[in-house]
């Protein structure tokens, strides 16, 4: 018993460990105070960062404990747009905390047309990311 106990204190504890690096990460890119910025409610900034402690909470349970998704296929294609919503908004965070863009506009001497440099990125890596599951989960691997 005194075993198992040890087990789940060890767990829990670099659990923590690495939620708090995410969390830190997030902060220093300064990718919630630029979601509230930009969607003019900065007053609900502590309401966004509980909701991704929540879902990154449940999400783990899921995942754990291989629960059913409610809502079946239509829930589960939801939760993925968002999932995608949220990792498109955390890379284009880190690339202009990085000024990844401004330095490949000049190096490509890209002078106008970067919304749709933006937007053909991101729907390339949107159409890779689906047929790569697409077929890995028709396939039955």
């Amino acid at each position: 018993m005194w075993n198992n106990l040890f087990f789940v204190l060890i767990g829990l504890s670099a659990g923590c460990i690495v939620s708090a690096g995410i969390f830190a990460f997030l902060t220093a890119i300064g990718l919630l105070q630029r979601l509230a910025a930009k969607t003019c409610t900065a007053s609900k900034a502590r309401l966004y960062e509980d909701c991704i402690v929540l879902g990154g909470t449940f999400g783990n349970l899921l995942f754990l404990y291989e629960l059913p998704v409610p809502g079946g296929v239509i829930l589960a294609a939801l939760a993925g747009l968002c999932y995608g919503i949220f990792i498109g908004c955390l890379v284009m965070s880190l690339a202009e905390t990085l000024d990844a863009f401004p330095i490949l506009c000049r190096r490509l001497r890209l002078s106008c047309g970067l919304p749709w440099l933006i937007v053909s990125l991101a729907l390339g890596k949107g159409l890779g990311s689906f047929l790569y599951y697409w077929f890995s989960v028709g396939s039955g691997s």
